[in-house]
C-alpha cells in the first residue's frame, strides 16, 4: 500500500481519557510516518492539527474525565468549529447526544440520537466483521466494499442521515459504522487494530 508522504507538517492530537487506546492509535500514525502527540489536558491541543478521539469502556467514565481534565469544552469548540477530527468505537459513539449506558451523561451531539446496547446472546461484540459500504467517501479510498475490520463493542450508533451514513455493519441488527459530517469522521471498528486495511483507512483520513 501507498504511504503518506505530504503530512510531514501535520500534527495529530490523540486523546487519552483514560479509557482510550492510545497505544495502538499512536503506532498507527507512527508507521504512516506521521507525526502525533498525546493529548491529555487543554493546553495540549494548541499546536494540534488534527484529533483523534478513541476509545473503550464506559461513555460517561469518558465524559467525566474529559470534564475532569478541561478537555470537553475545548473538544466541544473544536467539534463545532468543524475541525479535523475521527472518533474511534466509544470516540464515534461520544460523537452522538448521548448512550443508554450513562443516561445522564452528554455527548458531544454532532449527530442525533442515543447509543443502544445489542440485543444478542453474546455481548460485547468482539471480533472481525465486515462493512457495507452506502457511498463514496474520501475516508474509505481504495478500500473494498465488504472489508473486515476489527470490533469490539457491546453499544451501537443509531441510524444516522443518508447523506452523513458511510457504512453499516450486523450483529443482530443492521447499525451505523462508520459517518462523516463535514471534517468530522467517526467509525465503529478499530482501525489501528485491523491490519492493512484499517491503516489504509488511517492514511486516508490523514490525508482528507
Amino acid at each position: 500500500m501507498d504511504y503518506m508522504d505530504d503530512t510531514d507538517n501535520i500534527m495529530v492530537g490523540i486523546v487519552d481519557y483514560g479509557a482510550g487506546n492510545t497505544g495502538s492509535v499512536s503506532r498507527a500514525i507512527g508507521f504512516l510516518g506521521g507525526r502525533y502527540k498525546i493529548v491529555r489536558e487543554r493546553s495540549d491541543l494548541y499546536d494540534v492539527d488534527k484529533l483523534i478521539l478513541p476509545g473503550v469502556g464506559s461513555f460517561g467514565k469518558a465524559v467525566e474525565r474529559m470534564k475532569e481534565n478541561e478537555l470537553y469544552d475545548e473538544i466541544s469548540r473544536w467539534i463545532k468549529s468543524n475541525k479535523p477530527l475521527l472518533g474511534i468505537c466509544l470516540g464515534m459513539q461520544l460523537l452522538f447526544e448521548g448512550s443508554d449506558e450513562s443516561p445522564d451523561a452528554e455527548g458531544f451531539s454532532l449527530f442525533k440520537g442515543r447509543c443502544s446496547k445489542f440485543d444478542a446472546k453474546k455481548v460485547p461484540l468482539i471480533g472481525w466483521g465486515s462493512i457495507e459500504l452506502k457511498r463514496d467517501s474520501k475516508l474509505f479510498k481504495d478500500v473494498p466494499d465488504g472489508s473486515f475490520f476489527y470490533f469490539l463493542h457491546s453499544y451501537y450508533a443509531p441510524s444516522v442521515e443518508t447523506d452523513a451514513l458511510l457504512a453499516t455493519n450486523s450483529y443482530g441488527v443492521e447499525y451505523c459504522c462508520a459517518a462523516f459530517k463535514g471534517s468530522i469522521f467517526g467509525v465503529q471498528f478499530h482501525p489501528e487494530k485491523s491490519g492493512e486495511v484499517g491503516l489504509k483507512v488511517i492514511g486516508n483520513w490523514m490525508e482528507v
